[in-house]
């Protein structure tokens, strides 16, 4: 022991628990009293009384974070999922807020008052790669409690920590048996998609079954993180097999529309799996892909294939969806069936297109206020018709869709398009790229697949002048789903990195991509003439600013210039200056002047 006898020092091991609030620095510039209101609710009503049951102490606070100690690492983790659990079941309650909790065990320094050691700092860094609402562990708490029943670990890797020079793995802790009651206010429309993946057969080599097996159920948990669709439990698809049933009795036995099937076949050191969506109803295929590999990269292929398939799968059975609503009559849509309708008008990026669409999404949320999904593409839609000059009122629509985003995510904030559309909107419209990137990480947890938030990430990335680590995220984009309906807004990404990067050969090739899907895409317009200016293609650049007016008449660089969120100040007065070279108005000129 060492110190007076009032305050003597003991080494000892604890159990260190840390809890913060997700994204509360943001909450707080929003809202600074209904923030601080809430989380000291929060504290009061749920983490002290929850604590004091477990026999725990809270050590320290600061801000919006608690240290706290238990007496058993089996106490600190049931307590930390009770505390979930309880959080996902009241989120109006708590105005929407959402802890993230990390836990670790370790020696500590006791001094009477507080606990201080290394393994105290790992507990408050690790706690960074918690999804909000979720619970992570070092490795040394994972091997105390793995056999616990009905828990399940996910490795997290070995992040390097700040101020920590070993490595500390890492774990998300979650319940196997689904006790988390998520908000889908649209699960019980008969409309909702339905999928079930089928075992993928293996030809030749059963040694190879487990590999099958893996891929099956990857994908199935891939596709379970859609709000947009229903997945069928892979415990109910094993009983069946492609050779076994016709689809339709196979369909109606499991009680969905869409079949995915799988053929895994192995010639010497290749690997070939072919897949095949199949539209039961109309009996045809409405998707096939074909993936080769080697059987040396075995795992690594089999996380390439997974991610491809969950991140088409979406697309690819609400397209379908959406070519089934001309055999409905329109007075009995629903809100999906307007969201349906919505999504079809809004690719098509054009004016017209995107007010049809915002008066479909305006109908789906007046129709089911408490449809997540609804609200976040009502953001979106709104997003592109101030972006695309189609907007009658900018101040109007701006506060419309900051509204609707927040809505989103207040009903449904574990959906990662919901945190994506947010983002956006945080980035774009309300000039904060640097937590929508954070938004965007969030999303990005919770679903690694979403082609949408990696090419959002990327452009917010490129706003904050982070061009490398942009070009990285967006080739995620193009690993993912190279077929996309949006990929001339993610060529128009690429673009804005080049941009802001200052190569304007490059920015005007990936800007031309772009034009040559969407010729009249604002967005892309704006930054090819910047870029052709800049270049010295003057004539072409013309060209580009005339084409640009017919699209937004009213559209003046001053204007554009003062809301764009570029952060770089360089790249912000590049920006400015190919404008006016390519012939666009500096400001708006007013009629008899």
């Amino acid at each position: 022991m060492v110190g007076s006898k009032d305050n003597e020092l003991r080494l000892r091991i604890a159990v260190i628990a840390f809890a913060d609030v997700a994204n509360y620095s943001r909450r707080i510039r929003e809202d600074l009293e209904g923030t601080v209101h809430a989380w000291t609710t929060l504290r009061q009503q749920v983490i002290y009384p929850t604590v004091a049951t477990a026999s725990g102490r809270v050590i320290n606070e600061a801000g919006d974070a608690a240290l706290i100690e238990f007496p058993s690492v089996r106490t600190a983790i049931n307590w930390a999922l009770d505390v979930q659990r309880s959080m996902r079941g009241k989120r109006k309650s708590h105005a929407g807020m959402r802890l993230r909790i990390s836990i670790n065990v370790d020696d500590v320094l006791d001094d009477g008052e507080t606990i201080q050691s290394d393994g105290v700092v790992v507990t408050s860094r690790i706690h960074q790669l918690a999804a909000p609402g979720s619970v992570v562990v070092t490795q040394s708490v994972r091997d105390i409690i793995r056999t616990q029943p009905g828990l399940t670990f996910r490795g997290l890797g070995a992040p390097q920590l700040k101020n920590i020079d070993f490595p500390i793995r890492v774990y998300a802790v979650e319940e196997q048996a689904d006790k988390r009651g998520l908000v889908r206010p649209h699960a019980n429309w008969s409309t909702r998609p339905t999928l079930a993946v089928l075992p993928f057969e293996v030809s030749g080599d059963d040694n190879q079954r487990y590999f099958g097996e893996g891929i099956t159920e990857d994908i199935i948990t891939g596709v379970s993180r859609s709000r947009a669709m229903f997945v069928v439990a892979r415990n109910s698809t094993l009983q069946f097999s492609k050779g076994d049933k016709n689809s339709k009795e196979i369909a109606s036995a499991l009680g969905v529309k869409y079949l995915l099937n799988g053929s895994i076949r192995r010639q010497g050191a290749v690997l070939r799996i072919n897949t095949e969506l199949v539209d039961v109803d109309r009996d045809r295929a409405i998707w096939r892909e074909r993936f080769d590999g080697v059987s040396e990269d075995i795992f690594s292929f089999q996380d390439q294939i997974v991610s491809s398939i969950v991140a088409t799968l979406e697309p690819k059975v609400l397209n379908a969806e959406t070519s089934n609503l001309g055999t409905r009559a329109t007075e009995n849509l629903d809100a999906y069936d307007c969201v349906l309708r919505a999504l079809s008008e809004l690719y098509l990026a054009n004016g017209e297109s995107y007010l049809r669409a915002r008066d479909y999404l305006s109908q789906a949320v007046q129709l089911d206020p408490g449809y997540a999904q609804a609200h976040a593409y009502l953001a979106w839609c709104l997003n592109f018709i101030m972006a695309e000059g189609a907007s009658k009122n900018i101040a109007d629509d701006r506060n419309l869709a900051i509204q609707c985003a927040r809505q989103a995510l207040n009903l449904d904030p574990e959906d990662a398009l919901n945190l994506a559309v947010r983002a956006h909107i945080l980035g774009l419209h309300e000039q904060s790229p640097k937590d929508a990137v954070e938004l965007l990480d969030e999303a990005l947890q919770l679903n690694e697949n979403l082609p949408v938030a990696w090419g959002l990430s990327a452009t917010n990335l490129a706003y904050l002048g982070n061009c490398e680590e942009a070009r990285d995220r967006l080739l995620n984009v193009w690993r993912l789903t190279p077929y996309d309906p949006l990929n001339f807004f993610y060529q128009t990404a690429a673009g804005l990195i080049e941009f802001v990067a200052g190569d304007y050969e490059q920015a005007i090739t990936q800007l031309k991509r772009a034009n040559r899907r969407k010729p009249n895409f604002v967005a892309g317009l704006r930054l090819l003439a910047a870029s052709l200016g800049n270049n010295g293609n003057l004539v072409e650049a013309r060209e580009v600013a005339q084409k640009l007016i017919e699209q937004d008449p009213g559209f003046s660089v001053r204007d554009f210039v003062a809301w764009y969120p570029i952060q770089a100040p360089a790249a912000l007065e590049q920006l400015e200056q190919g404008l006016i070279a390519a012939g666009l108005p500096p400001a708006h000129v007013r009629e008899g002047c």
